[in-house]
């Protein structure tokens, strides 16, 4: 028995569906336990591009299991969506293949509305948020003012609950805002809808999962985002809405804290981020464009270019230490192909004083920190065909064995290009793999 968590450790955008997916042909289980359809996982398999935004990677694989837990918000439509994608492609999705759990939130038409009229009244300031309501969402949910995949499933309790909540929102959305009230009538007719369509899909994850760990399945828990967008240990206030670390991964799935085995990091051969907030090795010139490019860096879920530098060892090595990570798999490194200098940042330099194993929280003093790099050899060779890690040239052995060294976590995992066969596997994660 292996339970394995799959977490991000730079600002999301990592690569962890490839590295999920990866997985999910072992695992009997993957599960989703944080998060919206703000994030969007793009997996590449026989050449067919596949982008989720709610349903975990583990889909593909036929006899794989795969559940929303209780941590999840679910924008039932997005879901709905993604089902029907999935089943005109062949994929058939059924309540045995796919449970949600009825204590997951819903993101409601106010949740995005308010989201939107937000981030555009912040001007210059704004977060940089995708505008899908997942922060209006949670807002509501810790309020105890939320509509839960529960409540989808009975109109009468739905109509009431709307009334409520809405009395509150539409004189926020009319007075404060300027904009048109929303009917909890029109709101209950459409979301019941979802609600029964949704029905059969709906089961008592934590019950599941508990039972399955007892019987020794192999359950892989996937996160969504990345450690420093995480709430409370990211870049505040540049950060997501929910705890991204793998600490939430009990809370928002129902199984206790022992019943982890392993947890591996996720991180770019480089650094992106997606919006606003500090880089401190942000490469805002032609370089940074050249990776952007190569990369292919534009956001799956809402197509935006990501800023792209270099590898900053300091933050995956606070990503070591709040997740706990066992082990990194590294992705992209094909992307730093043909560069005659590869750089990794291995602390910050502010007013004289170098840290390396801190992130300064005031978001002020993280912007004025300057990074201290290590400069090694690029190398010239493709190495998309590598499937050992001996195939790959000296060069790029010596620059996965410096973020090994700097990050003082090994390397299980490498990634060379985005198929799914394009990986080294340099430790099993799990006995049948």
């Amino acid at each position: 028995m292996a339970t394995v968590a799959i977490i991000g450790t730079q600002w999301g955008d990592e690569g962890k569906g490839k590295i999920v997916d990866l997985l999910a042909e072992k695992a009997h289980i993957v599960v989703r336990f944080q998060g919206g359809n703000n994030a969007g996982h793009t997996l590449v398999v026989n050449g067919k591009k596949h982008i989720f935004h709610l349903i975990p990677s583990g889909i593909l694989h036929e006899p794989t299991v795969c559940m929303i837990g209780n941590g999840v918000v679910i924008d039932p439509s997005v879901l709905i969506e993604e089902i029907r994608k999935l089943e005109t492609n062949g994929i058939p999705v059924s309540g045995k293949k796919l449970i949600i759990s009825p204590r997951a939130h819903v993101i409601m038409p106010y949740h995005k509305a308010l989201d939107i009229a937000r981030e555009s009244r912040k001007g210059k300031s704004k977060i940089g948020t995708t505008g899908r309501g997942i922060g209006p969402c949670y807002e509501d949910k810790v309020a105890r003012n939320g509509i839960r995949m529960e409540d989808l499933l009975d109109k009468n309790v739905l109509l009431e609950k709307l009334k409520i909540i809405l009395e509150e929102k539409n004189f926020l959305f009319e007075h404060y805002y300027h904009q048109q009230p929303f009917s909890p009538e029109a709101i209950a007719e459409e979301y019941s809808a979802y609600g029964q369509k949704l029905a059969p899909f709906i089961g008592d994850v934590s019950t599941r999962l508990d039972q399955a760990i007892k019987e020794g399945r192999h359950v892989l828990f996937e996160g969504a985002q990345g450690t420093h967008l995480d709430i409370d240990h990211g870049t505040y206030p540049y950060v997501t809405s929910s705890n991204t670390i793998s600490g939430n991964i009990c809370c928002g799935s129902g199984i206790s804290p022992l019943a982890i085995n392993q947890i591996i990091g996720v991180a770019k051969a480089y650094t992106t981020r997606v919006g606003g907030g500090p880089f401190p090795t942000e490469l805002a010139d032609d370089l940074g464009n050249w990776l952007r490019d190569r990369g292919g860096e534009y956001g799956s879920t809402t197509g935006r270019p990501r800023r792209c530098g270099w590898f900053d060892a300091t933050m995956v090595r606070v990503a070591k230490r709040v997740n706990g990570l066992t082990s990194l798999a590294i992705t992209k490194l094909d992307v730093l192909t043909g560069l005659k200098t590869v750089m990794i940042s291995n602390g910050y330099k502010h007013n004289g004083h170098v840290m390396s194993d801190e992130m300064p929280s005031q978001v002020k003093i993280l912007e004025e920190c300057k990074p201290e790099y290590v400069e090694l050899p690029g190398w010239d060779e493709d190495i998309r065909s590598a499937r050992r890690y001996s195939d790959l040239p000296p060069k790029a052995k010596k620059y996965i064995e410096t973020i090994e060294e700097m990050v003082g976590v090994p390397v299980s995992i490498i990634s060379v290009g985005p198929g799914r066969e394009e990986t080294i596997v340099l430790r099993k994660v799990f006995d049948n793999q």
